[in-house]
């Protein structure tokens, strides 16, 4: 059975760093693209930034330059390094997967994690 898992969130002061893994099995190997979404209180959810099985990345315009995807195909984990935290990234971050490279379009991923809280308070 599929399962995919979030951790590292957490809270954290504005300015600080984070990094968020996410595990991936169950059928999930090094073949199938990663990405990582957020969604704040009231707000929809949002791509972050995704990688595929060749390593390609893609992520969102507003999202580039804090956020680092990688993953560690051993693992079967995708990894979030995000760094100078502000409070506007307050919000649920969600790890999901898909068996083909999307673009950062919710509905296009096929497997989703429950997520990890990451809260920065100002």
């Amino acid at each position: 059975q599929v399962h995919v898992a979030e951790t590292g969130g957490g809270l954290v002061q504005t300015g600080g760093s984070l990094r968020l893994s996410c595990a991936a099995s169950g059928g999930i190997d090094s073949t199938y693209s990663l990405a990582w979404f957020r969604q704040a209180p009231g707000k929809q959810r949002e791509g972050v930034a995704g990688l595929d099985s060749d390593g390609s990345t893609r992520s969102s315009i507003s999202m580039k330059g804090r956020f680092t995807i990688s993953r560690d195909n051993a693992k079967n984990t995708v990894y979030l390094q995000i760094h100078t935290l502000e409070p506007e990234d307050t919000a649920m971050y969600f790890c999901a997967a898909a068996r083909t490279p999307q673009p950062l379009i919710s509905p296009l991923w096929d497997y989703w994690g429950q997520g990890t809280q990451v809260t920065v308070s100002s």
